[in-house]
């Protein structure tokens, strides 16, 4: 999957400055355990650091393109990802008469930029960031995948710009601080209403998702190569089941190539179940297998596990059925509650910024035990965002909250804010702008009205603020493992056929994600089919419970906590006192293990607020 940075100063002499872009690179340890490199030119500095899944031996980076005639250096890059249609788009160019190396797919990126150039992207089907230096033309390319899975950061200067995978290459770097303001504490205290191209850090900017950010100089020149794209679904229902089949099964295909061990995330649900399932498949045809499957639970689930708004069943029986049916090697994960909050300051040197408490550390330690075994998984990731698999999709049609969807039910968002805070900072407002800003984005039909209208303006936001958060968490805590998750239901083709069928047929059989069972009935158990969607586990040990209440109250009476400059005492006492903060609901996560992180972040990343 691999980490990358670099810096592009017109007025400085980067060939100088190995020892910094050594130090940047260097923060990616944990995305590319397996090797590193650093090239450097009088403007510009690439580095790179190596998980190591395709042409094991010939994939060193930042790679470079050079003339057939003259052996002149063309282009130079540092890629991360995968290009999952690479075999494909290589063969086309060797059918032009490029000849090749190595078996990597960046290679072929770096041929099919030369041929094609700006629309090179276009042809890409993958999860992938990457900073391209055209030599020639002395430009550099910051390019990020259509769905946003991989992550790109990069905060510009006076005389260029900086860049990286995670905001802690940039820090390195000792030209980009840490700082937030108002927006950036929008990002902190909410869930998933991040704008795209946000950061969190003021001085920052994410890449969006499906847009390339070029430099030359005479600047920078922001551009969108993917959206969806609103029409008329044309096809029947057998049409479009048999379509969705097809789609995610040359997903999985394509994505179960690796030289490596490779595994799938398996939880019970039809998403996770599916993926398992045709990936168990394509194995089987390639003579390959069994496909290893991991789970994860917590210790004592048996016993104390009580259904809530997101929970409906323990995920167990179900995942017993899918490896008995599909007769994969399978692995348990057991967290113990009580590591939870041992492992809140580790996810939180992973994210760079505050997570969401349990919810991360206990996908980062499933991700732990996985990697002692693979380097590669596939995950269900994206079904829920493509297919209406949460429960507010339902709600939206029977009462439309105006409002992002997963957040609406919450009263008093302003009231965990510090009376300092207060003033500079009112969440509901914040977020109603950006709610109306998402709005304005949406691709409509003409002549949509009603149900129709509203469910494809709920589908947007799904795709453009809360799948990013998902996958903003999966690749953080994964690859602080060195752990590469693959994500088939993102590819973007089958995200862009799914775009238009309309509710009715997504919600077939008035069953949620109906049009995704139907396009895998045959390869899995009945109960498995028809169970309905059940939330990654959490943990509600009495012993985690209370270490977080010891913690919170120890927090509210340090005198020099950072935090609670911006927290309101009286609220998070009282908080403390009842159990109205882990109600098993997502609207919103679990606040207090949200406010540790948060008091940590400051200390450790001596954020400065500015407002």
């Amino acid at each position: 999957m691999c980490g990358i940075t670099g810096w592009l100063d017109w007025e400085r002499d980067l060939t100088a400055e190995v020892a910094v872009l050594s130090r940047m690179t260097q923060t990616l340890t944990p995305r590319g355990p397996d090797d590193a490199g650093v090239w450097t030119a009088p403007r510009i500095g690439l580095g790179h650091r190596r998980l190591a899944v395709i042409d094991v031996d010939h994939g060193r980076q930042p790679m470079s393109l050079r003339g057939a005639d003259d052996d002149r250096e063309l282009a130079v890059v540092s890629f991360s990802g995968e290009i999952h249609n690479f075999r494909e788009l290589r063969a086309d160019l060797a059918a032009e008469g490029h000849r090749f190396r190595t078996g990597t797919d960046t290679e072929v990126l770096l041929a099919a930029h030369h041929r094609w150039g700006e629309d090179a992207v276009t042809r890409f089907a993958g999860m992938f960031a990457y900073a391209l230096w055209d030599v020639v033309r002395q430009t550099l390319w910051l390019v990020r995948d259509p769905l946003g899975v991989k992550p790109l950061y990069y905060a510009e200067h006076a005389t260029g710009v900086i860049f990286g995978s995670e905001p802690k290459a940039l820090f390195a770097s000792g030209q980009v601080a840490a700082e937030v303001d108002a927006e950036g504490l929008v990002d902190v205290f909410t869930v998933a209403a991040k704008r795209p191209g946000d950061a969190v850090f003021r001085t920052m900017s994410e890449v969006g998702p499906g847009h390339v950010v070029r430099f030359d100089r005479a600047g920078r020149h922001d551009h969108r190569y993917w959206q969806v794209r609103s029409a008329p679904h044309e096809d029947d229902v057998p049409t479009t089941v048999a379509r969705v089949r097809e789609l995610l099964g040359r997903a999985v295909t394509e994505q179960i190539l690796a030289d490596v061990p490779l595994g799938s995330l398996l939880s019970g649900g039809i998403d996770s179940s599916a993926i398992t399932a045709l990936g168990a498949d394509a194995l089987a045809d390639a003579g390959l297998g069994p496909l290893a499957t991991y789970s994860v639970d917590f210790a004592g689930s048996e016993e104390e596990f009580t259904a809530d708004a997101l929970h409906d069943s323990r995920d167990a029986p179900f995942v017993k059925a899918v490896v008995g049916h599909l007769g994969t090697a399978h692995t348990e994960v057991l967290v113990e509650p009580a590591a939870l909050l041992e492992e809140s300051r580790t996810t939180l040197r992973a994210r760079d910024i505050p997570g969401v408490g349990d919810l991360d550390v206990s996908l980062y330690l499933l991700f732990r035990e996985v990697r002692r075994h693979l380097t590669v998984a596939l995950s269900g990731e994206g079904a829920d965002d493509a297919f209406g698999g949460y429960p507010w999709f339902v709600s939206e049609t029977r009462q439309p909250t105006d409002s992002f969807p997963w957040s609406a039910g919450v009263q008093n968002r302003n009231a965990v804010l510090s009376a300092q805070l207060k003033p500079h900072l009112d969440l509901h407002a914040r977020l109603d702008d950006r709610y109306r800003e998402a709005l304005a984005e949406v691709p409509r039909l003409d002549g949509e009205t009603g149900t129709d209208r509203r469910m494809r303006e709920v589908y947007y936001l799904q795709l453009t603020r809360f799948l990013p958060f998902l996958l903003d968490r999966k690749d953080r805590m994964s690859m602080a493992n060195g752990l590469e998750v693959r994500v088939p239901f993102c590819d973007h083709r089958l995200v862009d056929y799914v775009w238009n069928v309309p509710w009715q047929v997504k919600r077939l059989g008035d069953q949620e994600k109906g049009l995704l069972r139907a396009a895998v009935e045959d390869l899995l158990p009945h109960e498995v089919v028809h169970r309905p969607k059940s939330g990654f586990p959490v943990g509600k040990g009495d012993a985690y419970l209370q270490s977080v209440r010891d913690a919170v109250s120890a927090m509210v009476a340090d005198p020099a906590s950072p935090a609670m400059e911006l927290l309101d005492a009286g609220t998070l006492r009282a908080m403390v006192d009842n159990k109205d903060w882990f109600n098993g609901a997502f609207t919103p996560p679990p606040v207090l293990p949200r406010a540790l992180q948060l008091d940590a972040w400051l200390r450790d990343y001596k954020v400065r607020v500015v407002l």
